[in-house]
């Protein structure tokens, strides 16, 4: 099944504030990971994140661009195909899962 990105106004925010080689590294792995968006139990590429002392994220999943240190965390709308990109970060003393909680209550 093909998905489409959706992302999420602020999520179009972080994208936009990453330099130019950063924003060329996160289209290159949106564009490899919308392919098969599924939990890595499933075959695809995305890590599902569960709750924490600070954070509940059970349902999202996360892609780590290890180089970088970028953190892209979405949600699989199965039934639309969609792809939701919810933060798009820098891995910051878990910063990118903080803000993903906050806007996953706004969705």
């Amino acid at each position: 099944m093909s998905y489409d990105i959706r992302l999420i106004k602020a999520a179009k925010q972080d994208f936009l504030k990453l330099d130019g080689s950063k924003k060329e590294l996160v289209a290159k792995a949106l564009k490899k990971v919308v392919q098969n968006p599924l939990p890595q139990s499933e075959g695809g590429y995305g890590k599902p994140l569960g709750n924490h002392a600070t954070t509940s994220l059970a349902g999202l999943l996360k892609i780590k661009l290890k180089k970088s240190g970028i953190r892209i965390v979405y949600k699989l709308v199965q039934q639309q195909g969609q792809m939701v990109v919810i933060v798009i970060g820098m891995r910051a003393d878990s910063a990118v899962y903080k803000a993903a909680q906050q806007r996953i209550k706004t969705l």
